[in-house]
């Protein structure tokens, strides 16, 4: 049974996750893993969501304001016993659904080109490729994206 909950940084179990996240993230943004560290910082993180299976936490995702319309969404992860159940759609979903529940009306995100799984995940979910904005302009690696919540 999959269950999400909404919560903040200081959930002990988005740490968890999140530190599953980053050791994953040091093999595969190989040299410029300390750049990408620098801006995952997760203190600021306010709207974080965790997937449990069966009571133990498997997935998360959050976001953080961009400006007054858009969120950056953050931190999405899955373990990989969890992968191909849906769970991360249903956390990107509840991200999608609080954002627009508290006033915005778009998402944006970057991701690695390197990570494929993670490219082909936002593509299935409807998300448009647009130009790498603040940070991530000048990072080869970097595939940055954007959805509409609006129709």
């Amino acid at each position: 049974m999959i269950k999400i909950i909404r919560a903040n940084s200081e959930n002990i179990d988005f740490v968890y996750l999140v530190k599953q996240l980053d050791e994953y993230l040091t093999i595969i943004d190989e040299d410029e893993h300390d750049f990408y560290n620098l801006y995952n910082n997760i203190d600021v993180l306010k709207h974080t969501i965790i997937a449990y299976l069966n009571n133990k936490p498997v997935g998360c995702g959050a976001f953080k304001k961009f400006d007054k319309n858009c969120v950056e969404i953050k931190r999405m992860f899955t373990s990989p016993e969890a992968r191909s159940m849906g769970i991360a759609s249903k956390i990107l979903k509840e991200l999608e659904v609080w954002a627009k529940e508290i006033g915005y009306n778009s998402t944006i995100l970057e991701t690695g080109k390197r990570q494929i799984e993670a490219v082909n995940f936002y593509k299935k979910n409807h998300y448009q490729v647009i130009p790498n904005f603040g940070q991530y302009k000048n990072m080869d690696n970097s595939l940055c994206f954007k959805k509409c919540l609006i129709k």
